[in-house]
């Protein structure tokens, strides 16, 4: 195992690597220049030039690389143009509160989607199995805007049970949970459909194996049956599906952030594209990069966990 988990980190920091590299090339690429930003259009070009050199642009771009990926790693991601304050200071909090949101998120999707995907399979073609197949699909076609719309209007506007606005930039959002309900809600109806019919797909599987017919006609008991054999072979494409979600649920929830005002890294991310900071740009960018790293290293890990061939194979 501890092989296995040194061939994934190995792999995972070249895959950093050659992502950083990506990232530095895309946002180095991009129309308009930082120092005219800042200025304005009427800035003249040696006051262009002048503030390129106070901000310590007028370099190659393999030392401004260099000089980029050495900060990151040591923890000095530089100011922030736009804002003008140390990105230390703003990105920390933000990846906070979008991993407070995608825990929360991942709390309620995981075992509500397992136990309906569950119950889907084991009902297959019966109509507990249809209802639950058609309310997945009928969750995975509403847009997340059209069911984020939905519950702020109800359940803040009508029924005033929960806050229309969400937790304040710089708040916690462990402090006031009621900001975090309605944003959670909404993403467990956009997952739920997906992660139920892969549950239920891969069960289905599972259930019609040979090795499943032979524990069932020796004797073993439905339940250990189920839980020892089933599930621990069915849930690993599901793991598949939840683990690569979470660099989505970090930095990718730009709509839901914007809709309940929630200060998460994707909107921060939206934010320092449409004023073209590039230092807090490529700094979140490397942040989501990482998020998405991570699951996947911890879906490796569960997939040696329930499957040892997998882990002996590799």
């Amino acid at each position: 195992m501890a092989r296995f988990l040194g061939r994934r980190l190995a792999l995972m920091v070249l895959t950093l690597w050659l992502m950083s590299i990506v990232v530095f090339v895309v946002t180095s690429v991009l129309p308009g220049d930082v120092a005219q930003t800042i200025l304005g259009q009427s800035a003249t070009p040696s006051q262009v030039a002048a503030l390129q050199r106070q901000l310590d642009l007028d370099h190659p771009p393999h030392v401004l690389y260099l000089r980029w990926i050495t900060g990151f790693v040591t923890g000095n991601w530089g100011d922030s143009h736009s804002l003008q304050v140390p990105i230390s200071s703003v990105l920390p909090n933000r990846l906070f509160n979008s991993l407070v949101l995608a825990v929360a998120s991942l709390i309620v999707i995981v075992p509500l989607s397992i136990a309906f995907g569950t119950l889907a399979a084991l009902r297959q073609d019966r109509p507990t199995d249809r209802v639950i197949s058609v309310l997945g699909l009928s969750l995975m076609a509403v847009p997340e805007f059209v069911s984020g719309i939905i519950l702020l209007t109800v359940f803040g506007v009508w029924l005033k049970w929960l806050p229309t606005t969400s937790v304040a930039a710089g708040g916690n959002p462990l402090t006031t949970p009621q900001f975090v309900v309605l944003p959670v809600v909404t993403l467990s109806i956009v997952f739920f459909g997906y992660v139920s019919r892969m549950t239920r797909a891969s069960t289905i599987a599972v259930l019609n194996s040979a090795y499943i017919r032979t524990a069932t006609l020796k004797g073993l008991p439905r339940r250990q049956v189920l839980v020892r054999h089933v599930l621990r072979n069915a849930l690993v494409p599901t793991i598949t599906v939840l683990m690569s979600s979470i660099g989505y649920l970090v930095g990718g929830l730009v709509i839901v952030e914007s809709l309940f005002g929630y200060p998460g890294l994707g909107g921060l991310l939206l934010y320092a594209g449409l004023h073209h900071d590039v230092p807090l740009l490529e700094a979140c960018a490397m942040i989501v990069a990482v998020a998405y790293m991570g699951g996947n290293l911890i879906a490796d890990l569960l997939y040696a966990y329930l499957n040892p061939q997998i882990r002996y194979a590799s």
